[in-house]
Formats: structure tokens, C-alpha cells, sequence
């Protein structure tokens, strides 16, 4: 991986992000805790000071999602980005807010539900985000990065086909269409195969593998274009030059901030989160 960095770098790229957990097999169907060996401190990690080795020998920020051990809060497990500047500094770091549990994707076996909200990094190339994997499934978990005032969202991700890949070229253009901003979906390619096998309890035989992770990553823009994904059966770089000007352009067009009732949804969202919420729901008086 170090050799794509290089390349990256090599390329004038000046913000790069890694897949979901690139330092380690994505071992979360398995309920292994040996898998935990790979975590790490999020800002003094040994991946942390490689990466900001590479940031300031390329004058680039780096997006590093990793498993995160916090030390100061009794060594608890994170799925965690780290966001480096282009002077090798940690500018900081956010944790995966939506956790799955659908099929072989049993992470809370490992870690749970983020507690960083929905941070903006404002960087030397413009202010990104990060919305890690699962959270893609979540319109509001985008809409929150872009009213955080995000131009980027990345979306480091490890899917795989039988689940998701009919989704995969809608829901990042869509978020980028709605919020005004660019996103980068990024993918884990290829297959692994695990020494143990494991089931899900949805009745499955037992495997030993995810399924295939199918790559295809791409960026999408906020005036409804994308750029060609790279390839689903082996690992690439793609390097695509953004205007931030268009996120702007495309505000100023549509009016999407402008028109929309924040408020009406605020006040939905208050009484849906308490115990007594009933939905307004209008029925017909002439039905039984």
C-alpha cells in the first residue's frame, strides 16, 4: 500500500484517503478478538507516524481509517479515521458513527457507535469529511457533514457484492447532489478468506469469507457527474482533480439551504425521539 501512497504522491496528489481499516484484514464477521492486536493509538500509532512521514515528504493530507485502541479511556476499540495535514501534523480524528448489523458485518462485536459527531477538518486543500462505511446509508449522516460547511466527504469503505453493490453507485452521488459537496466512495477489493469458519445466524452454512469486496471506487460532484470507478477485482489509485468553486456554483443554483424547513424537521425529530411519538398519519374516515 505504501507503493500506491508513493505513487500518490508522485502524481501531485494533495488529499488521499485510505480504505475502511486498510492496515488489517476486515476480520469483523469472524467475533475473533485476536483481530484487536491490529489497533493502535489513533494520534501516536505506528501507521499515525508512517503516514506523517509520507504527508510532509509529499506536502499532502492523509486520511487513515484504522482500529483505534483509546488509552485514556481504558483502551477502548474504535473504527476511527485519522486526518493528517500536510505537514505531518494529526489535525484530528473521527470515529464511525453507524454500526451494522446486517449478515457477516458483526462489528459491535468489536467496537460500537462513534462519539465525535460530525466533524469538519478545515485542511491546507479545503474542508473535508469523513463519512466512514455504513454511515452512507444514512441521508441525515451526510446532510450533517454538509452543514457542518464540508466541500469533500470520503466515504472509506468495505462492502461487498451480494449486499450492497447495487447501491453503491447511487447513494454517494446522491449525497453529493443533495448536500452541495463532493464525495469520494472508496472501496476494499478483492476476496479473504479466514482460517475459522463462522456463521451469522441467518442460516447460512458456515464460511469462511466476507464475499468479494468489489472496489469500484469513484468520486461523484455535486452537478450530478462522476468520474469512471476503478476496476473490482484489483487494488488502484484514482487521482481526480476537483474545482471547490462548483459546491458555490451549485448552492447558489438550486437553493437547497434556502428552501429547506429545517424547522418543520426539527420538530419532527423532537417528538419522534420521545416515548410517546405518535406519526400524523391521516385516515381515511370512510375505510373501516
Amino acid at each position: 500500500m505504501c507503493e500506491l501512497i508513493e505513487a500518490a504522491g508522485q502524481a501531485g496528489v494533495k488529499i488521499l484517503c485510505m480504505q475502511e481499516a486498510w492496515t488489517m484484514p476486515f476480520a469483523f464477521c469472524t467475533r475473533e478478538k485476536l483481530w484487536l492486536a491490529f489497533a493502535e493509538s489513533a494520534e501516536r500509532g505506528p501507521t499515525t507516524q508512517l503516514l506523517q512521514s509520507l504527508a510532509r515528504k509529499h506536502n499532502m493530507v492523509i486520511i487513515s481509517p484504522i482500529l483505534e485502541r483509546d488509552d485514556a479511556h481504558g483502551e477502548t476499540i474504535w473504527n476511527t479515521a485519522v486526518v493528517i495535514g500536510n505537514n505531518g501534523n494529526v489535525i484530528g480524528k473521527h470515529r464511525k458513527n453507524h454500526i451494522p448489523r446486517v449478515g457477516d458485518f458483526n462489528e459491535s462485536t468489536y467496537y460500537m457507535e462513534g462519539n465525535t459527531g460530525h466533524p469538519v477538518f478545515d485542511t491546507a486543500y479545503g474542508r473535508v469529511a469523513i463519512n466512514i462505511c455504513y454511515g452512507r446509508h444514512h441521508p441525515m449522516n451526510w446532510q450533517a457533514f454538509g452543514m457542518n460547511g464540508a466541500e469533500i466527504v470520503f466515504n472509506p469503505s468495505a462492502t461487498v457484492g451480494e449486499l450492497s453493490e447495487p447501491m453503491w453507485g447511487i447513494e454517494g452521488r446522491n449525497a453529493a447532489i443533495a448536500n452541495s459537496y463532493f464525495v469520494a466512495s472508496i472501496n476494499r477489493v478483492g476476496t479473504e478468506v479466514f482460517p475459522n469458519e463462522f456463521t451469522s445466524g441467518n442460516g447460512q452454512p458456515a464460511h469462511k469469507d466476507f464475499g468479494h469486496f468489489y472496489g469500484s471506487s469513484y468520486v461523484a460532484a455535486p452537478d450530478a457527474s462522476r468520474t469512471p470507478g476503478l476496476a473490482r477485482h484489483k487494488d488502484g489509485l484514482l487521482v481526480t482533480e476537483l474545482d471547490l468553486n462548483l459546491c458555490r456554483q451549485v448552492k447558489d443554483k438550486w437553493d437547497f439551504r434556502m428552501t429547506a424547513r429545517y424547522e418543520l424537521y426539527a420538530d419532527l425529530f423532537n417528538r419522534y425521539v420521545r416515548p410517546d411519538f405518535k406519526p400524523q398519519v391521516v385516515k381515511d374516515p370512510a375505510l373501516l
